[in-house]
């Protein structure tokens, strides 16, 4: 039985001005439904526009056409403060650089999107540290992000995504500057992750093999989804 569909892009376009008068057309109309629990992976060449549909997808950014609908809901109508709102309570994300706050230690650093939505410390204290535990770095919950490997460093930034309970994880490149052991034991991890909050994940990869875990490939090519395959579901 099919789940219900969290996200819809409906002819999605995006044009990035490159002179006075000369614009790049990144993408071209792209139609995708994603359902929850979904894992996937967004593929193709470098500058096709993976990385740009899913700042679009998770209204980082806004279509210069098309809609974005979050369980029904046009979100492309509404004003920005209205969109960081929905963004901080839906999606998390996971860049290839971690983005840590260098001044926070690794607890302080899974809480800041808490925070930000206005919780306090005290509640945030226990499942933060939770989720320290779930990705093995509970021990290393006082620790600076100079302190910790680049491998521990990603693993923060993917609890600080889940902080929130988001529904919608949205990864790009997250292993891209780790090394093929501790890439692989990310992968894993947010596998592992994802199905244990019942979350849905979209991963943007160049690596083939992590794209065939995926329940589902979506390959992108000169802005527009050129295939679409799924694996073994």
């Amino acid at each position: 039985m099919k789940s219900n569909p969290i996200l819809r892009a409906v002819n999605i376009h995006k044009r990035y001005r490159t002179g006075r008068s000369d614009f790049l057309d990144v993408l071209k109309g792209i139609n995708l439904t994603v359902r929850e629990g979904e894992i996937i992976a967004v593929v193709g060449p470098s500058g096709v526009g993976k990385s740009t549909l899913l700042h679009i997808i998770g209204i980082l950014d806004r279509p210069d056409e098309g809609t974005v609908e979050i369980d029904g809901v046009n979100v492309s109508l509404f004003d920005e403060a209205k969109l960081a709102t929905i963004r901080n309570q839906t999606a998390g994300f996971i860049f290839q650089a971690h983005h840590l706050l260098p001044e926070f230690n690794a607890l302080e650093n899974v809480m800041m999107p808490g925070l930000i939505a206005g919780e306090g410390r005290t509640q945030l204290k226990a499942p933060a540290l939770q989720l320290l535990r779930e990705v093995g770095l509970e021990d290393r919950a006082e620790h600076r992000p100079m302190e910790l490997s680049g491998g521990e460093q990603q693993r923060i930034a993917v609890a600080r995504a889940l902080i929130n309970r988001p529904r919608l994880l949205l990864a790009d490149e997250p292993s891209g500057n780790l090394d093929v052991h501790t890439a692989e034991s990310l992968h894993t991890l947010l596998w592992d992750l994802s199905r244990q909050h019942k979350q849905t994940l979209i991963i943007v990869t160049h690596n083939h093999a992590l794209a065939q875990r995926a329940d589902r490939i979506v390959e992108l090519y000169d802005g527009r989804i050129k295939a679409e395959q799924r694996n073994g579901v």
